[in-house]
């Protein structure tokens, strides 16, 4: 087994922050929001971090995208690919994680005409536990490092806080966006400028699936 890599003290509260990032919002935190909250002078700092932070293996950073850090298996040093999956590990709990292909207009999530297959993923893996995994379409969601083809987590909800990344169900279409609650409407923003804010007035259908709790990069199931 190899030795977790030694982390400084600066990294460790870099790697907690985007873990805690993580849980509360379902998204890594920006360069900038890292600089911010920890009293860097730029973003140029905590990049340099989270290079060292990668280079010991402890996240992936996906270029390209402002919110590109991933966590291996929760912030454990390993390879991607065992990290992100433990599917025959002998003696340890599993969560069996149904994935979610297209759902069919009006019908329930979970029903069992959309689910492609189930996975064994260790629970570690996660902050909150899952209930089930959502292929995602599109790239309207590429900014906050959730790519088309991806697996998200998702912790079955009704509720949500504003800055959390939901599935959301509007009249027969389910998508994910960031959801912002305001006095007289919902809003739901997409992490790509190519993509338009959905606008939910009252009285129209709309009703919060999930929250988005992990991801996994559809490259881990190779």
């Amino acid at each position: 087994m190899t030795d977790s890599p030694k982390l400084t003290a600066r990294q460790q509260q870099i790697l907690e922050l985007v873990q805690h990032a993580i849980a509360r919002t379902g998204a890594p935190p920006t360069r900038a929001e890292i600089a911010a909250q920890l009293g860097f002078k730029s973003a140029n700092a905590a990049e340099e971090h989270l290079q060292a932070l990668a280079r010991k293996g402890v996240i992936e950073l996906v270029s390209g995208t402002s919110r590109g850090i991933r966590l291996k298996g929760s912030g454990r040093p390993g390879s991607a690919r065992s990290d992100a999956f433990s599917l025959t590990l002998p003696g340890m709990a599993q969560l069996a994680l149904p994935l979610v292909g297209r759902v069919a207009a009006g019908s329930p999530i979970l029903a069992q005409e959309h689910v492609d297959q189930t996975y064994h993923i260790e629970p570690s893996l996660f902050v909150h536990r899952p209930d089930y995994l959502l292929r995602v379409r599109g790239m309207s969601m590429r900014d906050a490092g959730i790519m088309d083809g991806d697996l998200l987590a998702v912790q079955s909800t009704r509720e949500a806080r504003n800055g959390q990344i939901v599935v959301a169900r509007l009249g027969d279409d389910v998508t994910v966006k960031r959801f912002h609650r305001q006095k007289n409407q919902i809003e739901l923003h997409a992490e790509n400028p190519d993509y338009p804010t959905i606008v939910v007035q009252p009285g129209e259908p709309f009703e919060i699936e999930g929250l988005a709790v992990g991801l996994i990069r559809n490259s881990m199931l190779l």
